[in-house]
């Protein structure tokens, strides 16, 4: 037991269970709201003089937070209260009308108590968008370098760095801020990382000065058991997001950015054919030049406004069009 209680301490495991709101945007008329119930552990700020030892340390310790499921967390908005309970990986979301567009808060409160255990509750910001276009984007191997392709790759860099010594693809920044008008249109990163790393993609996009916008990631928790399965699975969760979104503003027009190394493409290809005036262009940046990936290419940019390109600036030369 001693050894346990070194080993928590160690890994910054406290007595405490904590609310991890991710996001609450909202279109006028209702708000999305999400995050999860987790384990508290102590985490200090990174910082690019981190070394790859710290930043292993770190990665344990953002990863020995565990989901805590059937904890009723009470959403206040203003005078409005909701009630929501954590699945089987503490996450919850909520979809309620916006009764009270002169708040700009959410408090989230843990409702359940147990003896010796405490409890952190949080607030976080309400983004109400309003636009008539916007922006979906991948994250790894779009906006950050990941090797997703290769897991041992992949694997090391996700332990090893940190939000400020993971590298974004070259003239991302750039990109993103025309695209978006400086800000003026929305932007949203749909990705298959798990929710651990919510707090490394939110700081890397602030660090790069990539345009900030909410972040949805994939639901199921990863702990330090299966760590290296992070960014694997299926990737079905992307279309159903970007479905979510589609849906929740149906008066704004997308663009689509991902890669090829996964599942971008043919996601990307259902969306346009549900879609088909919804989608002002997809971009997808080549990974892998292969014979397999060219007959890929050649099916898929029949398709209106589907543009496959091999670097950041030949997207920006071929978005000239559409901005």
């Amino acid at each position: 037991m001693a050894v346990k209680r070194t080993v928590l301490k160690w890994i910054g495991k406290l007595d405490i269970i904590q609310v991890e709101p991710f996001l609450a945007f909202g279109n006028g008329i209702e708000i999305f709201t999400k995050g999860r119930v987790i384990s508290a552990y102590k985490q200090s700020r990174p910082s690019a003089k981190n070394n790859w030892l710290k930043n292993i340390l770190a990665a344990i310790r953002r990863y020995s937070g565990k989901g805590i499921s059937g904890v009723k967390v009470n959403i206040s908005v203003g005078d409005s209260e909701f009630m929501v309970e954590t699945d089987e990986d503490g996450v919850f979301q909520c979809v309620f009308k916006d009764f009270q567009p002169e708040v700009d808060r959410i408090l989230f409160r843990i409702l359940d108590e147990s003896e010796g255990l405490h409890t952190r509750n949080r607030t976080l910001k309400i983004d109400r968008i309003h636009s008539d276009v916007g922006v979906i984007s991948d994250v790894d191997d779009t906006i950050l370098i990941s090797h997703a392709t290769d897991i041992g790759r992949k694997f090391w860099l996700s332990i090893s760095k940190n939000a400020y010594t993971r590298r974004p693809l070259p003239g991302v920044s750039e990109f993103y801020r025309k695209l978006t008008h400086e800000g003026h249109h929305p932007i949203f990163y749909v990705s298959s990382s798990d929710w651990s790393l919510f707090d490394l993609i939110k700081d890397f996009l602030a660090y790069r000065s990539i345009p900030m916008g909410p972040i949805l990631l994939k639901d199921k928790h990863i702990n330090l058991r299966n760590i290296w399965k992070s960014g694997g699975g299926s990737h079905q969760h992307k279309k159903e997001k970007i479905v979510l979104l589609l849906e929740m503003f149906p008066k704004m027009a997308f663009y689509l950015i991902g890669d090829s190394g996964q599942h971008d493409p043919e996601i990307y290809e259902e969306i346009v054919h549900e879609f088909p005036h919804r989608i002002k262009a997809v971009f997808i940046r080549i990974v892998n030049p292969s014979h397999e990936e060219k007959e890929r290419r050649e099916r898929l940019d029949k398709l209106p406004n589907f543009h496959f390109v091999k670097n950041t600036q030949e997207a920006m030369e071929v978005a000239l069009q559409y901005v």
